[in-house]
């Protein structure tokens, strides 16, 4: 994998770890609405392996590759939000669904029902399952999303906060805590299936069949446990920052 001058081949290495982009490709394409083009997902993830290539210097086994996947996804996720593929409305409503959720969880002390929110957005059941099916894609998350080096943070990848800083208040160690206290409170059905999609990797049609419903159901239960998440952690920002900022002013 190295020329005679003792330099990485980056075409060997292209060529080696090509069919690595194209897997991650088409495994994060399964959680993508049909409107997202295979190819784009395909580019942008070689361009993550050039990167990886460029950046990585301690040879190129196994631990490389699991630096390289690191980089493709990342590249592939930073095009999806570069391109904006999601409808204004549509996001418009995701910010609406969040806000409610926020709100009843304060109200109540526990995590809203579906009937519950279609009810505070005055929208039918119906309308709001058809929303949370119309939002597939945008809520991708992965836990290993929170940080990384030259990487955008999870929340500055996901909130739709735009004047927040989440890239400073995740330094707080804490956030991440209220992250997996956020999964575990979960109702019973969302909380199994974000196990079974991103600790088990199974794909939407395979959840639905370990859970007895459709595949459109499992998408719906998807947006709306992320939903939930966001929810729970921009909760937390404010909490968050004025830590900071009293440590800072101590």
């Amino acid at each position: 994998m190295y020329t005679a001058a003792g330099q990485p081949d980056r075409e060997q290495l292209v060529q080696r770890f090509a069919p690595l982009v194209k897997r991650i490709a088409y495994h994060l394409m399964a959680r993508l609405p049909a409107s997202v083009q295979i190819d784009d997902l395909v580019q942008n993830g070689m361009i993550g392996l050039l990167d990886a290539i460029n950046r990585y210097q301690e040879g190129f086994g196994a631990q490389f590759e699991t630096y390289a996947t690191q980089r493709v996804r990342g590249a592939m996720l930073d095009g999806l939000r570069e391109n904006d593929w999601l409808p204004r409305n549509l996001r418009r409503e995701l910010r609406r669904i969040e806000t409610a959720i926020g709100q009843l969880e304060h109200e109540h002390g526990r995590a809203p029902s579906e009937g519950e929110l279609a009810a505070a957005l005055d929208m039918s059941l119906a309308d709001y399952q058809h929303t949370l099916q119309e939002a597939r894609g945008h809520q991708i998350l992965y836990y290993d999303d929170f940080t990384g080096e030259g990487d955008e943070s999870f929340l500055d990848r996901h909130l739709t906060d735009d004047a927040a800083d989440p890239a400073a208040i995740l330094e707080d160690r804490n956030l991440r805590q209220s992250l997996v206290a956020a999964i575990a409170g979960l109702p019973e059905r969302e909380r199994l299936m974000m196990s079974l999609y991103y600790e088990q990797d199974l794909n939407l049609r395979e959840i639905g069949e370990v859970m007895g419903v459709t595949e459109s159901r499992v998408c719906q239960l998807h947006s709306q446990a992320v939903a939930r998440l966001r929810a729970r952690i921009a909760g937390e920002l404010p909490k968050a920052a004025g830590k900071r900022k009293g440590k800072t002013l101590g």
